[in-house]
Order: C-alpha cells, then structure tokens, then sequence
C-alpha cells in the first residue's frame, strides 16, 4: 500500500480563502495589499519562482510590482532599491529572491529591510519574534509545512520531527515553528545537516520528517521508518526536470509523502500571500492608530 499524498493545492486554496476575506476588510478601509520582489540577474528557476508569486498576486487581488536588476548590479545598488520600496506607501511587503549572483551578499541586503515589509519573515527582527514566539511574518517554506500537517490532521505534539537541513530560509525556522507552542507545535525536533556523518541513525526515529537541502533523493527508503509522514520541501533542476530531495519509492514505506509536483511549494507561495495581507493589516493599524 502506497503513501497518502499530502497535495499541496487543497491547503493553499483554504489558506487564500482567508487572504481574501482579509483583503476584503482592507479594501472597504481604504487599503490594497501590495507586494514586491526583486530579482538579481537571470536564472532561468528564480525567474519562474517570481512569476508564479506575481500569478498568485493578480489571482487574488494583490497590487505587485516586480524589479528586475542585472547580475552586475553591485550591493549598493541594491541597497537603493530596497531603501526605495522601504519608503513606498503601496508596497506592504517586499522580498529578495535568493540565491543572488556573486558577489552580492543576501545577509547584508536583508539587513537593510524594513522588518515591517519584510514579506519573507527572514529578517533577524522577525526570526528572533518567532524564536520567543511573538506574532510576525512567518518565513513562507515553514509556514507552508505547518500548515499542510494542520490541514491533513497530522498530530505533532509530543512527536518527534527529524528536519534535514539548518538553512535560514527552511530548516532552523522551521525547527523553531514546530518546537514552539500552539496548533501545530509542541513537538520534539532535531535539526540535522551535512556535517552529521550518519543521517539514517536520526531519520530512522523521525515520525515526521522534513529534508529541506535542495539536494535530489537525499532520503531513500532504508532511511525512513513504516509509516512515517515524510515532506519533501527542497527541490533542485536537472535541466528542465524538477527533482525533490525525497526519493519517490520513498512512497512504499511512508504513510504519508509530498508528491514531486504540487506539494510544498504551492503553500509557499499561499503563505507569502498571508505575509502580505498581515502586514498590510498591520499597516492599516499603525495608520488609524
């Protein structure tokens, strides 16, 4: 018996839901939600990531401007763009798509985000609201796994989550999501990586396991226990070809697993959505306040 999947698109659907009846109240008070990104030079994979974002905007009512910079754009340069959509009024919330040509530095360009338009959740104002558990924009990737375990009603309190990866963007936000409080939390979470020699001897305990490296079919069945859920958030390209850290035959142990195609990234891209809508909501409260 093969894997239930865990079809990203039924959890993005009600997640939009939401955002548009939150847009609504917004609209009626004066205020269109607005978000932006920004692309440094011309791959081919974070071209297409950005178009479905500005897809997703106009499908659901988002005012979106994008901003294409060449891969020669130097770090000040960028710095000016950001300082210029920190100051717009019509963009709420706003992102950088990484990776970025050498030698650009993200880490210092997220540093000059307004942590108020910071659509990603990844500036180090919001990760450390997520770390003592304040409110605040969620990094999308995260707040996409979370919410496909609460939409399948797959219990994590008290479980044990196994989460492949201690990326910024992915793997320690989302340690700290599912190891805090509330619906879809409390549960006990290790973070593991590519300096850990022996990856099974921690996936083979894992009731819940997320790989989140980009590196394709890092989790093979002899890795995974009977009945595991299992959710492949890292992808990488060979050639046009869309591969998951995940190994499909994986689907003949797991109880539960991410299908190649519309699993996680679908939520992603709902849940940058939400980010938007918070801060505009936000904004709208800091306005009238």
């Amino acid at each position: 018996m093969g894997a239930r999947l865990l079809e990203g698109a039924p959890v993005a659907a009600r997640v939009l839901a939401d955002v548009t009846a939150r847009m609504q109240a917004l609209r009626a008070a004066g205020v269109v939600p607005g978000l932006a990104t920004i692309l440094v030079g011309d791959d081919a994979a974070s071209a297409g990531y950005v178009r479905k974002k500005h897809e997703a905007c106009a499908a659901a009512g988002l005012v979106s401007e994008h901003v294409h910079l060449p891969a020669k754009t130097t770090q000040a340069e960028l710095h000016a763009v950001i300082h210029r959509l920190n100051r717009d009024h019509r963009v709420h919330g706003f992102l950088l798509q990484n990776p970025l040509p050498a030698p650009l530095d993200f880490g210092r360009a997220l540093l000059e985000f307004d942590p108020h338009k910071d659509a990603d959740g990844l500036h180090p104002t919001n990760l450390g609201r997520l770390a003592i558990g304040l409110p605040g924009p969620v990094p999308a990737t995260p707040a996409g796994v979370r919410a496909m375990l609460l939409h399948y009603g797959i219990a994590t309190a008290g479980r044990h989550v196994v989460v492949i990866g201690r990326g910024p963007t992915l793997g320690r936000p989302l340690s700290l999501l599912l190891s805090g409080k509330g619906a879809g939390a409390d549960a006990a979470v290790t973070v593991v990586h590519s300096a850990v020699p022996d990856l099974a001897q921690h996936t083979l305990r894992a009731d819940i396991l997320v790989a989140g490296v980009g590196q394709p079919g890092v989790v093979r069945p002899d890795m995974v226990r009977e009945g595991a859920v299992v959710i492949s958030a890292g992808i990488s390209w060979r050639g046009k070809r869309l591969l998951p850290d995940v190994d499909e035959d994986v689907g003949e142990k797991a109880g539960w697993l991410t299908p190649r195609l519309g699993g996680v990234g679908v939520t992603t891209v709902a849940m940058l959505l939400q980010n938007t809508v918070q801060l505009a909501e936000q904004h709208a409260g800091r306005r009238s306040a």
